[in-house]
């Protein structure tokens, strides 16, 4: 089954668009999981199974394993993910952009050393940069278009020449919308990075790429509005969107009596989030 499917599938199971993005800091962890060897492993797996059946996909942040020497972590959590709870997908977050020959182990490392569904990607080497994980048919290849934090603006906003025979300009995102909705999505796999920040952004992103899926970052800890997103980044059946957060998901209640309860405060925080999306959903 092919990584859309899987989405749609797991969002219909679970009544969600929340992707759960798992980006741990020790710096941030309950008292009691203070040096233990096995402590990010241990924290994302609580928070993983606490927050199963109120997720579309889960997101791990590769350098906030990387850092930490923690690789070996993340390849422990993903497995337990794929057998704990085989229905949800999951998102490698590692960004990756460079030539062909170095691409094609990137995505060997998302797709064989981590066994990801769908990983991040860099378009802004072109289209041999992404090629290599093209090929994997059946997996996730997900482009940034519009991000979420402010020097976004930098590039993406950019007026280049339209090259499909139109008159007149476009911004640099728009141009990375219609060419990953078209030339590169010939196996239906591509997904767009837009964040939840740019409302409006988001909306012109819907208008050219029809009913593919987004992967939109910034609710929650980057202040993006979840009413605003939802409007403007659904599709017509109300799909369409993993709306990721992290931070305010993640750490709860890890600062009330010493975290105890973590994963029962990640848990309320999703499913107050999975709620508030699902409001704005249809109508």
């Amino acid at each position: 089954m092919k990584f859309v499917d899987r989405i749609e599938q797991a969002s219909r199971a679970n009544n969600s668009l929340l992707c759960v993005g798992l980006d741990p800091d020790p710096a941030r962890f309950p008292i009691h999981l203070a040096g233990r060897a096995d402590a990010i492993f241990e924290f994302c797996r609580a928070i993983v199974d606490a927050t199963a059946d109120l997720a579309c996909c889960f997101k791990p942040q590769i350098a906030y394993f990387a850092a930490h020497r923690a690789e070996d972590q993340l390849e422990s959590l993903i497995a337990h993910i794929h057998q704990r709870h085989p229905g949800l997908p999951v998102i490698l977050d590692a960004k990756r952009g460079d030539i062909g020959s170095t691409a094609e182990l990137y995505a060997r490392e998302a797709f064989e050393r981590y066994r990801a569904d769908a990983v991040t990607v860099n378009p802004y080497m072109g289209r041999d940069s992404v090629e290599p994980f093209l090929d994997w048919r059946d997996k996730g290849v997900i482009l940034l278009c519009r991000t979420s934090n402010p020097g976004g603006s930098d590039l993406q906003f950019l007026e280049v020449d339209r090259v499909d025979g139109a008159k007149g300009k476009e911004r640099l995102y728009e141009r990375v919308a219609r060419l990953v909705a078209g030339e590169w999505n010939q196996h239906g796999q591509c997904v767009l990075v837009v964040g939840a920040t740019y409302p409006d952004e988001l909306r012109r992103v819907r208008e050219l790429i029809g009913d593919m899926p987004l992967l939109v970052p910034g609710i929650g800890a980057q202040g993006g509005d979840i009413a605003a997103t939802v409007k403007a980044g659904r599709n017509a059946s109300g799909m369409g969107l993993m709306i990721n957060s992290s931070r305010a998901i993640l750490y709860a209640g890890t600062q009330v009596d010493g975290g105890e309860k973590f994963a029962e405060a990640a848990q309320q925080a999703a499913l107050q989030t999975r709620d508030e999306i699902n409001r704005y959903r249809i109508g």
